[in-house]
C-alpha cells in the first residue's frame, strides 16, 4: 500500500507538471480545432493516445498491467459523453484541464471541481432509478477491450489502428493544405495581390532565429524549463507516466477518483456516504468509504500543476469575473453529472479508453466530441466557427 501510494504521488505530480506546461487541456484540442482550426493541441491529444495505446498494448501482452476499465456499451456512453462534452465546453475545461488549471491558482476552476461534486451527488441520489429507466435500457452489451479479444497479439493492433490514424490525420492535412494552394491560385488569378508567400518568408525567417536563438541557449536548462512546453512534448511525458499508472495501479481515470473524493468528504462531516449504493457499493465496492489511490493520485495532479506553475512564474490567486461563474457552476455540474451518465470523462473515455481499444470508449467519445462541437458552435454563434 505504502508502494502504490508513493507511485501515486509521482505519478499525480508527473502528470500536473505535463499538463500545466502543455497547457494539456481536450476542451482546447477541440473548441480551438472547430473554432479556430487550431490543431496544435489536437495532435498532442493524438500523439498522447496512440503512443499510450503501443505502450499499454505491450504491457498486456506481456502481462504487465493491472487491467482494464470496460463498461458495458451502449447508448448511456453517446448520452452521457455529449452531457460532459457540453459541459466542459461551457465550462472552459475538461476533467484534467480543471485540475491543472485549479492547480495555476484559477478559483474559477475551483468552482467548477465544486459544482462537479453536486453533480456527483445528484446522480448518487438518483442512482437507483437510472438504473432500471437509464442504464438498463440503454445497454446493449458486456464492456470488452479489443484487445481481449483480437485474434492478433495486441501490439500489432495496437500499431494497425496508429498506423489508420495516421493515414486519416495525413489525408485530411492534405487536402487541406490543397485547397489553401488552390484558393491562392484563384486569388492571383484574379489579379489580387497575397501577402502568403510573404508571410511564409517572415515565418521561416522568425522560425531560423528561434531555432539559432534557442540552440545558443540549449544549456540554459533552467530557463527553458520556465516556458510553456509544445504539446506533443507533454503528451510524451503523459504517455510515459500512464505506462507507469497502468503497470502498476490501473488506467488512468479523473472523474472516478472525484466521486469518490466527494463520498469520501461527506462522510468526513458526518453524512452516511456509505449507505448509498452508487458509493457503497459501485466506487467502493462495498470495502467501505477510505482514501484509495486514486484519490491521492488526482490530488496530487493539482500538486504538480502548482509547482510548474510557480516555478515558471504563471501562479497566481485568479479571481472569476462575476459573468464567468455560471460557465463554472453550469458546466461543472453538467461535466459531474455526465461523467457518471456515460460513464468516464474525457481522461476515462478519449485518452484512457481509446487507448486500451474499450468498444465503450469508442462510443462515448463521439458523444463526448459531439457535446463540443455543438456547444462550440453556441458559444461562437454570432461570429461563425472554422469547422
Amino acid at each position: 500500500m505504502v508502494s502504490q501510494l508513493l507511485i501515486a504521488a509521482v505519478v499525480g505530480i508527473g502528470l500536473g507538471v505535463f499538463l500545466q506546461k502543455g497547457r494539456f487541456c481536450f476542451v482546447h484540442a477541440f473548441r480551438d480545432l472547430f473554432a479556430f482550426k487550431d490543431s496544435r493541441v489536437t495532435k498532442g491529444v493524438l500523439a498522447a493516445t496512440t503512443l499510450t495505446m503501443l505502450f499499454w498494448s505491450i504491457a498486456y501482452e506481456l502481462g504487465y498491467y493491472q487491467g482494464f476499465w470496460t463498461p458495458g456499451w451502449g447508448l448511456t456512453g453517446l448520452v452521457g459523453g455529449f452531457v460532459f462534452g457540453i459541459g466542459m465546453t461551457y465550462a472552459g475545461g475538461c476533467a484534467s484541464g480543471t485540475l491543472y488549471r485549479a492547480g495555476q491558482g484559477y478559483l474559477h476552476f475551483w468552482l467548477t471541481l465544486a459544482a462537479m461534486g453536486v453533480g456527483y451527488v445528484v446522480f448518487t441520489l438518483l442512482f437507483p432509478t437510472l438504473q432500471t429507466v437509464y442504464f438498463e435500457p440503454l445497454t446493449f452489451g458486456e464492456g470488452v477491450s479489443l484487445f481481449t479479444v483480437s485474434p492478433v497479439p495486441a501490439p500489432v493492433l495496437a500499431l494497425l489502428v496508429t498506423v489508420g490514424v495516421v493515414v486519416v490525420y495525413a489525408t485530411v492535412v492534405g487536402r487541406e493544405r490543397q485547397q489553401g494552394a488552390a484558393d491562392q491560385a484563384v486569388a492571383a488569378d484574379g489579379g489580387h495581390r497575397t501577402s502568403a508567400p510573404v508571410a511564409g518568408f517572415q515565418s521561416l525567417v522568425h522560425g531560423s532565429k528561434q531555432y539559432i536563438h534557442g540552440f545558443r541557449e540549449i544549456d540554459d536548462w533552467v530557463a527553458a524549463s520556465k516556458r510553456p512546453w509544445n504539446p506533443i512534448t507533454a503528451a510524451l511525458g503523459i504517455t510515459a507516466i500512464a505506462v507507469l499508472w497502468f503497470t502498476q495501479v490501473s488506467i488512468v481515470g479523473v472523474t472516478g477518483p472525484e466521486a469518490r473524493w466527494t463520498g469520501y468528504l461527506l462522510e468526513r462531516v458526518g453524512f452516511d456516504s456509505g449507505s448509498y449504493t452508487y458509493w457503497g457499493s459501485v466506487l467502493f465496492k462495498g470495502e467501505g468509504v477510505r482514501l484509495t489511490v486514486d484519490m491521492v493520485m488526482i490530488t496530487a495532479v493539482i500538486a504538480g500543476a502548482f509547482i510548474a506553475a510557480f516555478w515558471s512564474g504563471d501562479f497566481s490567486i485568479r479571481v472569476p469575473k462575476r459573468r464567468r461563474i455560471p460557465n463554472a457552476v453550469g458546466g461543472g455540474f453538467l461535466m459531474g453529472a455526465g461523467s457518471r451518465l456515460a460513464p468516464g470523462c474525457n481522461i476515462g473515455n478519449i485518452y484512457s479508453g481509446l487507448a486500451e481499444l474499450s468498444v465503450h470508449s469508442f462510443i462515448a467519445t463521439i458523444g463526448i466530441v459531439a457535446g463540443v462541437y455543438v456547444m462550440t458552435h453556441w458559444i461562437y454563434r454570432d461570429v461563425g466557427c472554422a469547422v
